[in-house]
């Protein structure tokens, strides 16, 4: 008997397992059966003639049988355990390496990194001499009035970093999971052209997503993009969900009356806009406000579950504004060059909530009691001082006109975890 072993792994087992149960047959039926009478020979007519056995070895014939039924069994049984194995493989869940320019990998960049460093070929102009030079992809997840645009700015003076806006604001980039991807591909791509762009030069290319805007309603999908593709999440949101909710009634206010000479500015640069703008005061609707924050809550909560399996950093308005070493912690989750970051928005509403809203009373017997009273009170500091750690200085302060947002230097937090408006022109209400 001849047998051939071919293929490898799994394969090559099944194949010595088959060899194996021919031998012992071969054993069984030559060695134990010929002597105990079953034989054959051929008579003169050349007929085959079969002799009866002496005995009739019934036991011995169904050890054999019953041998060889195991053995078969075993063999299709982790045949069809293989299939299904290779069938079952989810080709989405596969994390895709761009081994275009593999060359330019260096020897810096470990295996388990490799799904997060890209060398994308733009269609819209050439690298250069750029062109091995690592790109990673970001995206900031907030929601409206909540510091995105002041946080952006602040990224953007990285000279080597390019976020470019609230781009899928517009609902014609939106309208299903295929125009997403679609937006998204152009962006990682470098052929996204704005403001912000560096082009060839990026070391981190990305762009600002609220969640309303199709993020939550396609989240599997936009999930499995993130993994497959190595995105970065930024989630930035803001802890005094009340300061966020006067900021948006504000800005609805602006965007219908428009008092900065007939334009609409949801973010100033100077303090003269500012002051103009925060002499609005808005009405707040007492009777669903609990109700209302209880669901930015909850908006907040589903968006951290639903992309729990990126990789990802947790921030907080409040707290990138008293600590300076948030914005480090963000360069080095990028893998970064650390640099001064800076921004010259200015902050629209100061001072005390109750100078900031029309129905205070209303709004504090309302909120007095529930989980929401400290958003009554809470960080009312940080709207008259923000960090400013400007060039070789160590002292904090701020410029009373520029208003400028320089963050430098310091050790890293705790707070990581890894796991519109065109960017660059509007800052932070």
């Amino acid at each position: 008997m001849g047998v051939a072993v071919i293929g490898a792994g799994w394969q090559s087992l099944v194949a010595w397992i088959n060899i194996i149960c021919s031998t012992i047959l071969q054993v069984f039926l030559l060695d134990l059966l010929w002597p105990m009478g079953w034989g054959f020979h051929w008579a003169v007519e050349d007929a085959l003639v079969m002799k009866a056995p002496k005995k009739n070895p019934l036991i011995l014939r169904m050890v054999v049988l019953l041998f060889a039924m195991v053995c078969g069994l075993y063999i299709f049984t982790f045949c069809i355990k293989q299939t299904n194995k290779l069938r079952d493989t989810n080709p989405l869940k596969i994390q895709v390496i761009d081994r275009r320019n593999w060359h330019c990998r260096t020897a810096q960049t470990q295996e388990w990194d490799f799904p997060y460093v890209h060398f994308p070929q733009p269609e819209t102009f050439s690298r250069q001499e750029c062109a091995c030079n690592p790109v990673r992809f970001f995206v900031i997840v907030s929601m409206q009035r909540s510091g995105s645009g002041w946080f952006e700015t602040l990224l953007n003076s990285h000279i080597n970093l390019s976020s470019n806006g609230e781009i899928l604001g517009a609902q014609d980039r939106r309208r299903n999971v295929s125009m997403i991807i679609k937006t998204l591909d152009q962006v990682y791509n470098l052929d996204w052209l704005s403001s912000a762009s560096k082009n060839e030069c990026s070391a981190a290319v990305g762009f600002k997503w609220m969640l309303n805007q199709g993020l939550i309603a396609h989240h599997e999908a936009i999930a499995d993009y993130f993994n497959r593709r190595g995105v970065y999440v930024i989630f930035l949101f803001r802890r005094n969900l009340l300061r966020r909710l006067v900021s948006v009634l504000a800005n609805v206010f602006d965007k219908n009356s428009k008092p900065l000479n007939g334009t609409h500015k949801s973010h100033v640069h100077s303090q003269h806009e500012a002051q103009i703008l925060a002499k609005y005061k808005p009405t707040l609707n007492a009777t669903v406000l609990v109700s209302h924050l209880r669901a930015a809550e909850q908006t907040v909560a589903k968006a951290l579950e639903y992309f729990k399996s990126t990789r990802h950093i947790v921030l907080y308005y409040e707290d990138i504004v008293r600590n300076s070493t948030k914005l480090i912690e963000v360069q080095e989750f990028l893998k970064l060059p650390q640099r001064n970051l800076t921004s010259l928005q200015v902050k629209i509403h100061s001072g005390p909530m109750s100078k900031q809203i029309e129905n205070w009373d209303d709004v504090r017997k309302t909120l007095k009691g529930t989980a929401y009273e400290n958003f009554l009170h809470a960080d009312h500091k940080l709207s008259l001082w923000w960090p400013c750690n400007c060039g070789e200085g160590n002292g904090v302060g701020v410029e009373q006109i520029a208003r400028c947002v320089v963050v430098d230097g310091g050790s890293s937090g705790d707070s990581r975890v890894w796991g519109g408006s065109e960017a660059g022109k509007e800052g932070k209400r």
